[in-house]
């Protein structure tokens, strides 16, 4: 694209991959005692209560086109889903493992950002998702045997999410990214207040909503404000970046949900995981450094058109 910037769409991905797993371990912690509809309603009702007033103020309102909307309101159904399938996953496996197994993400969105998008994908972009996919099996160490069905959780959280991003970046080029998340937020709550009155009756108890009691408000609220962050951060990274370049640099995401998972829950990787995380990280620096030398690279000249000659 004209004005793709990769270097800041890279480092707007790094600020979601620092955050993300923090509202990852908050949604851990709580999904003990709560059900998965009370998880993400909220987690989407902050996101809408937060940036609605934001894109009033900031002048843009909620003005976007019917084809937008329409985008936005797929967005918010992948959104749900993701996380849905996310914080379900959460209940059964480390952190860490989690967000690992779902590091299938990247191969699925090189392929749709090919194949659906156009997008070009270099040799070096794809070496760089090889390693690190090697990099994350040597931290996730799956054993299906053991861990059983909820290992393919998080694969169903990289499908979902691959799409989810393809889709943003659709909608990213065309609304301001404030107004967009106010947008998906207002869709996501319209959509799960449908999920939360139907589901009981039916029998899905976990789509039934519990009332937060005590300091639990406290932690719900920074569910939500931080997943709204960090998604805001990824909505402005594919606004600048094609999905195939900063697909890459999401395996950084993989260091710091160990880390948290360490901090939190005591879940220490392994020496084969640690080398792992060493593995994912430099795929993920290759990629950021290799994208700014790019980016601070001078264009080359366009060709100018030979003078006309005297006979002319």
């Amino acid at each position: 694209m004209a004005h793709d910037r990769p270097f800041l769409g890279i480092l707007l991905m790094v600020g979601f991959c620092v955050l993300a797993p923090l509202g990852d371990a908050t949604a851990k912690f709580l999904g003990a005692s709560y059900t998965l509809g009370t998880l993400v309603i909220v987690r989407f009702g902050v996101q809408a209560l937060t940036m609605v007033p934001l894109a009033l103020r900031k002048g843009t309102g909620m003005r976007l086109t019917p084809r937008v909307w329409h985008l936005c309101a797929w967005r918010a159904i992948l959104h749900i889903a993701g996380l849905w399938l996310m914080f379900a996953s959460l209940r059964f496996l480390p952190l860490a493992d989690a967000v690992a197994i779902a590091f299938v993400m990247p191969f699925i969105m090189l392929i749709l950002g090919r194949y659906v998008l156009d997008e070009h994908v270099g040799a070096r972009r794809l070496a760089a998702c090889v390693v690190g996919f090697i990099g994350t099996l040597m931290v996730v160490q799956p054993s299906f045997a053991s861990v059983g069905a909820p290992a393919l959780l998080p694969l169903g959280v990289a499908v979902v999410f691959s799409l989810f991003m393809l889709v943003t970046r659709q909608v990213a080029k065309e609304s301001d990214p404030i107004t967009l998340q106010a947008a998906s937020g207002i869709s996501a709550v319209i959509v799960l207040s449908l999920i939360v009155l139907i589901g009981p009756p039916l029998g899905w108890s976990d789509a039934a909503t519990v009332l937060p009691v005590g300091g639990d408000w406290l932690l719900f609220a920074f569910l939500g404000v931080i997943g709204t962050i960090a998604h805001l951060f990824m909505t402005w990274s594919l606004r600048f970046a094609p999905s195939a370049t900063v697909a890459p640099v999401q395996y950084v995401e993989i260091p710091f949900a160990a880390f948290v998972g360490w901090v939190v829950f005591q879940d220490f990787p392994n020496g084969l995981a640690l080398a792992g995380i060493v593995v994912t990280v430099a795929a993920g620096l290759y990629i950021l450094l290799r994208e700014r030398h790019l980016s601070l690279s001078p264009a080359m000249p366009a060709p100018q058109p030979p003078a006309p000659s005297v006979a002319e």
